[in-house]
């Protein structure tokens, strides 16, 4: 989950400068696991220009699917925390 987060992020500026500042991190381990994340899947994310990146075919439609994962996670946890102040149901 946490190579979807980092992916979003940098989708989201097209800076892996700017993403790393958002995530309170340093660039080199940030494109790290980008890299890492493009070696695991087997596709190229960003398209790596002199003046900035750009996202690539898959890394658009990797952006549709993480988006939607990490929504779907965030309104998972939501549930599970809200759980906690619902009495269990009786058992016996």
């Amino acid at each position: 989950m946490r190579h979807l987060r980092y992916f979003t992020v940098v989708a989201e500026h097209l800076h892996f400068g700017r993403a790393a500042l958002a995530l309170n991190m340093s660039q080199p381990p940030l494109s790290r696991q980008i890299r890492a994340l493009e070696d695991y899947l087997g596709v190229t994310l960003f398209e790596r220009r002199a003046g900035g990146i750009a996202l690539t075919i898959p890394g658009e439609a990797l952006l549709h699917e993480s988006r939607r994962i990490l929504d779907d996670v965030e309104v998972s946890f939501r549930r599970v925390r809200r759980s906690t102040e619902q009495p269990f149901p009786n058992r016996d």
